[in-house]
C-alpha cells in the first residue's frame, strides 16, 4: 500500500509539473514580442510541443507580421527560418488530434504568411477539414468563416468543399447574426451559389447592417466584393455600405480607398461625397507615399479628381519613380491616365520605355487593355506596337476561347498602321457559332475598319472579309431568334454598340424584346431602359409595358434608378396611355426620397422632368437654394469631366426652363456667363449649307437684310435662321437688331424680347425661327419622331414669341426637294404658311 501511495504521488507531481511547463511554454509563447523569440522557443522546447503549442506559436507569427506596417512586414524572413519548417512539419504530424478551431487557425496564418498552397501542410490541413465536414462535423461560424476564406485565398472557387460549405451556410443563414462573419462566407460562397441563395443572402446583409449602429468598414467592403462577385449592382446594399464608408472615413487609409474606387468602378457605382473625403484624405497625405505599390494606387485614387497643381505634382513623381514599377503597377498607371484623359509625352515615354521589359509577363487579356490604353493615350512608341502585335498574333493563334479572340480582334484594328492577316479571318471565322452578340460586334467593328481604310491587301482579301461579315450577320440572327430568356439578352446587350449593331440587327433586336414583353419585370426594366436609350428607338409597346410594370412595383425600384427610366420617355418624346399616373408615381417616389439622392443627380432629374414638362415643387425650389448650389459646385470640381459637362449643361437647361415656364417659382436666370462661355469654346461657324439656304431665303424675301443667321436668342437658343413677316406677310428689316455676339462674327445676339429693351412687333408681325433638324433630332425607328431636346426647344421659342418652321433633314434632302426650285418652292410655303 506505501508503495502504492508513493507511486500515485510521483505520477501526480509528475503530471502537475508537466501541465505548469506545459502552461509556462503557452504563456511564454502567447508573451513573444519578436518572431525570434518564438523560434527560440521552439527550438528549445521541440520534444515537448503538443498540437496546442504547435497552432499557438504558428498563430503568434502571423499575429506579429500584422502589427507591422505593411512594408515593414519580413514574411520571407519568417517563412525561411529552420524552425517555421520544424513547426510545419510537427503540425503536419498532429493534424488528427487538432481541434477544429487550432486546424483553421494554422491554416489561416500560413496562408497569410504566403505560405504557397500547395505546401504539405496546407494540403493536409485542408484534406483533413473536408474530411470532418464530410463526418458532419459542423465547425462554429466563426471558424466556418476563416475556412471558406482560406479556401477563398486558395482559389478554390468553385471546388467541391466550397459546395458543402455554401450548403451549411444555407442551413444555418438564420442563425447568423455577425456581419463580420456573414460577409466573409458571402464572397467566399459566391460562385457556388443559385440565384434564389443569392438574394437570400443579399437580404440578410441588409438586414445586419441597417441593425449594427457601428459597422467596420471591411465587412462592407466585403458586402461591396461579393456584389462584383456576382456581377450584381443591388442598390440599397451599395447605398449602405457607402454610408459606412463615409462614417469611417477616418479609419481608411490609401489602400482601402483605392479598393473601393476600384469595387465602386466594377459596380457602375459613384458617390461625390466619398469622393470629397477621399480627395481630401489623400491630398493631406500625398507626401507619406513614396513606394511604388502604395504611390501607384495613390496615383489611381486621386489622379482622375486632382486639381491641376496635385496633378502636375503626381505626374512628376510617376515620371521620376517609372523604373521601379511593376507589370501590374504600370497597368495601373496608364489606367488611370486614360480615364484622367492625360496625354502627357514624358511621363507616356517612360511607361513605354518599362513596358519593354514586362510584356512577357502580361496575360492576353492585360495585353489586349494594355494596346487599348496607349492607342488612346498617342503613344508613339512604334517599337512597342509592333512586339505588341506580335504578341497578340502569337495569342490569337492559340486562342480559343471566343472572348480573347473577339477581344484580341478588336485591339489589333485599334494598332497604327496595321494590315489585316489571313489568320484574323480564319479565327473569327472558327469561332462565330460560339459568339455572344458582344464579341460579334467587336469583330464586325474591326472588320468594317480594316475594309474602310483599305487594309486589306493580300489576295482575295475584299471577298473573304465581304463573306465573313455575311457569315457573322447570320450568326447574330440566329443568335437572337434563339433567344428566349430576356435577362439573358439585356446581358449580352450591355456592352454592344456601333454601326454594325445598328444597322443589321437592331430591327431584329426590337423584335425579340417585343416577343419576350411578358419577361419585363421591375428588376429588368433598368437594361431594357438603357438599350432602347441607347438605339434611339421609339417602340410604343415595350415602352407602354415599361411605364405599366414602374407603376405597379415603383416601391422597389431604387430612386437613382427611376432617372434613367424618365430619360427614356423624357428624351424620346413619348407619352405612355396612363401618362399623368406613370409620371406621378416617379415624381412622388422621388420626392419621398430626395435625401438619398445624390447633389448632382437631383440637378439631372429636374432637367429629365422639365423635358416632360413636369416642375415638382419641392425638387425646384431644393435645387434652386443657395447652400444646395454651394454643395453642388464643391461635388462637381471631383466628378469626371464628362459627368460634369452633363451637370452643368442640365442646370442651365433646367434654369431656362423654369424660367420660361414657371414665372410663379421666381427664380432669376443666372447662366448668361456660362452660356457666353460655351458659346465662345465651340466657335460656331456658319457652314456652307446655311450660307446656300441664306441666299434662297434672300431670294425668297427680297434681300439679305430681310433674315438674319445664326441667331442668339435671350436664354441662349441659337437657332439657325429668323425672319419677321407683317400682318400682310411682308418682310421686314432685320437690320435694326443685328448684333454680334461679342464679335464672333456670324452670330448675332437678340436683345428684344424680353426686358427693358424689348421693341415690339408691329400689330400682327410675326417673328420666324426656321430650324433645319439633322437625323439626331428624330428616333432612329421608322416613325421618325421628333426627341424630347427639339421639342422643348419649340415649345420655348415659341413662348419667346416665335413661329418655329422645323424642317427635317429627310425632307429637305429628299428627291421630291432635289431642285433649287423645289427647294426654293418648300421654304416659301413653311415661311409663308401655305398649305
Amino acid at each position: 500500500m506505501l508503495c502504492l501511495r508513493q507511486v500515485c504521488l510521483f505520477t501526480l507531481r509528475h503530471y502537475q509539473a508537466r501541465t505548469l511547463c506545459s502552461d509556462l511554454l503557452l504563456s511564454q509563447i502567447n508573451g513573444c514580442t519578436h518572431e525570434d523569440e518564438v523560434f527560440s522557443l521552439v527550438g528549445r522546447n521541440k520534444a515537448r510541443l503538443s498540437e496546442k503549442h504547435v497552432g499557438v506559436a504558428l498563430n503568434m507569427l502571423w499575429q506579429l507580421q500584422k502589427k507591422r506596417p505593411f512594408l515593414l512586414r519580413t514574411n520571407d524572413y519568417v517563412r525561411n527560418h529552420s524552425q517555421f519548417l520544424t513547426l510545419c512539419i510537427l503540425a503536419e504530424n498532429k493534424v488528427e488530434d487538432m481541434e477544429d478551431e487550432v486546424i483553421v487557425d494554422i491554416l489561416y496564418s500560413i496562408l497569410r504568411l504566403n505560405v504557397e498552397d500547395h505546401i504539405s501542410l496546407a494540403k493536409v490541413l485542408v484534406t483533413e477539414s473536408w474530411k470532418r465536414l464530410d463526418r458532419q462535423v459542423l465547425l462554429s461560424l466563426p471558424a466556418l468563416s476563416k475556412f471558406a476564406l482560406c479556401l477563398y485565398k486558395q482559389h478554390r472557387h468553385v471546388s467541391p468543399i466550397i459546395g458543402q460549405v455554401a450548403q451549411i451556410v444555407d442551413m444555418k443563414l438564420d442563425s447568423i447574426q455577425d456581419i463580420r462573419i456573414l460577409s466573409v462566407l458571402m464572397i467566399s460562397i459566391s460562385d457556388v451559389i443559385t440565384e434564389s441563395f443569392r438574394n437570400r443572402l443579399l437580404h440578410k446583409a441588409e438586414q445586419l447592417l441597417e441593425e449594427k449602429d457601428e459597422v467596420h468598414f471591411n465587412y462592407a467592403r466585403r458586402v461591396l466584393q461579393f456584389l462584383q462577385n456576382a456581377k450584381l449592382r443591388y442598390h440599397p446594399l451599395l447605398e449602405k455600405c457607402n454610408r459606412i464608408f463615409l462614417e469611417s472615413a477616418s479609419h481608411l487609409d490609401i489602400h482601402s480607398i483605392s479598393h473601393i474606387f476600384g469595387l465602386y468602378e466594377q459596380l457602375g457605382f459613384d458617390n461625390a461625397e466619398f469622393r470629397l473625403i477621399a480627395k481630401q484624405l489623400l491630398s493631406e497625405t500625398i507626401d507619406d507615399y513614396y513606394d511604388p505599390e502604395t504611390f501607384a494606387k495613390l496615383f489611381f485614387a486621386l489622379g482622375p479628381m486632382a486639381g491641376s497643381k496635385v496633378r502636375e505634382r503626381l505626374l512628376v513623381t510617376a515620371a521620376h519613380m517609372a523604373e521601379e514599377f511593376s507589370s501590374h503597377q504600370v497597368l495601373m498607371i496608364l489606367r488611370t491616365m486614360q480615364k484622367m484623359k492625360c496625354r502627357n509625352s514624358h511621363l507616356l515615354k517612360k511607361m513605354a520605355s518599362v513596358l519593354h521589359k514586362h510584356l512577357d509577363s502580361y496575360h492576353v487579356l492585360q495585353l489586349v487593355k494594355l494596346t487599348q490604353y496607349l492607342v488612346v493615350l498617342h503613344c508613339q512608341d512604334l517599337e512597342l506596337f509592333a512586339k505588341l502585335k506580335t504578341l497578340l498574333l502569337g495569342y490569337l493563334k492559340s486562342r480559343v476561347i471566343p472572348a480573347d479572340t473577339a477581344a484580341i480582334i478588336r485591339v489589333l484594328a485599334m494598332l497604327p498602321s496595321f494590315q489585316m492577316e489571313e489568320i484574323i479571318i480564319n479565327k473569327a471565322a472558327a469561332i462565330l457559332p460560339q459568339c455572344r452578340l458582344h464579341h460579334l460586334n467587336c469583330i464586325a467593328t474591326a472588320l468594317v475598319k480594316w475594309n474602310h481604310h483599305g487594309q486589306l491587301h493580300w489576295q482575295n482579301s475584299s471577298e473573304l472579309c465581304a463573306k465573313l461579315l455575311q457569315k457573322l450577320n447570320d450568326c447574330g440572327f440566329q443568335r437572337l431568334q434563339k433567344a428566349n430568356n430576356l435577362d439573358l439578352l439585356l446581358e449580352e446587350l450591355t456592352h454592344v454598340n456601333g454601326e454594325w449593331f445598328e444597322e443589321v440587327l437592331n430591327e431584329e433586336t426590337m423584335a425579340v424584346c417585343q416577343h419576350l414583353i411578358d419577361q419585363i419585370t421591375w428588376a429588368n426594366v433598368l437594361p431594357l431602359s438603357f438599350f432602347l436609350i441607347k438605339s434611339d428607338h421609339r417602340c410604343p409597346a415595350l415602352f407602354d409595358r415599361i411605364a405599366s410594370v414602374t407603376v405597379a412595383n415603383i416601391d422597389k425600384i431604387p430612386p437613382s434608378e427611376i432617372y434613367f427610366i424618365l430619360f427614356l420617355f423624357s428624351a424620346l418624346n413619348y407619352d405612355p396611355p396612363d401618362n399623368e399616373e406613370f409620371f406621378k408615381s416617379c415624381i412622388q417616389h422621388l420626392t419621398s426620397n430626395l435625401s438619398r439622392l445624390e447633389t448632382y443627380h437631383l440637378v439631372l432629374l429636374g432637367h429629365v422632368l422639365a423635358m416632360a414638362g413636369h416642375f415638382p415643387p419641392l425638387l425646384i425650389t431644393t435645387i434652386f437654394n443657395v447652400s444646395f448650389l454651394s454643395k453642388l459646385d464643391a461635388q462637381l470640381k471631383v466628378l469626371p469631366d464628362t459627368v460634369k459637362q452633363r451637370v452643368h449643361s442640365s442646370l442651365m437647361k433646367l434654369n431656362r426652363a423654369v424660367c420660361l415656364e414657371c414665372p410663379e417659382f421666381h427664380i432669376p436666370w443666372f447662366h448668361e456667363p456660362y452660356c457666353q462661355r460655351v458659346f465662345h469654346n465651340s466657335m460656331s461657324r456658319i457652314n456652307p449649307q446655311r450660307q446656300h439656304i441664306h441666299r434662297m431665303l434672300t431670294e425668297i424675301l427680297g434681300g439679305s437684310h430681310y433674315s438674319r443667321i445664326s441667331v442668339v436668342t435671350p436664354y441662349h437658343y441659337e437657332i439657325d435662321f429668323e425672319c419677321v413677316l407683317d400682318v400682310n406677310k411682308k418682310p421686314l428689316s432685320c437690320m435694326v437688331q443685328n448684333i454680334p455676339l461679342d464679335g464672333v462674327e456670324g452670330i448675332h445676339l437678340r436683345h428684344d424680347i424680353k426686358g427693358e429693351g424689348r421693341k415690339a412687333l408691329p400689330p400682327g408681325a410675326q417673328r420666324i425661327a426656321l430650324e433645319f433638324l439633322d437625323s439626331k433630332a428624330f428616333s432612329k425607328d421608322y416613325s421618325r419622331h421628333l426627341k424630347g431636346e427639339p421639342a422643348v426647344k419649340k415649345r420655348h421659342l415659341e413662348m419667346l414669341g416665335y413661329r418655329v418652321v422645323q424642317v427635317p433633314h429627310f425632307e429637305w434632302n429628299s428627291m421630291v426637294l432635289s431642285t433649287k426650285g423645289e427647294q426654293l418652292e418648300y421654304l416659301r410655303q413653311q415661311l409663308y404658311g401655305i398649305q
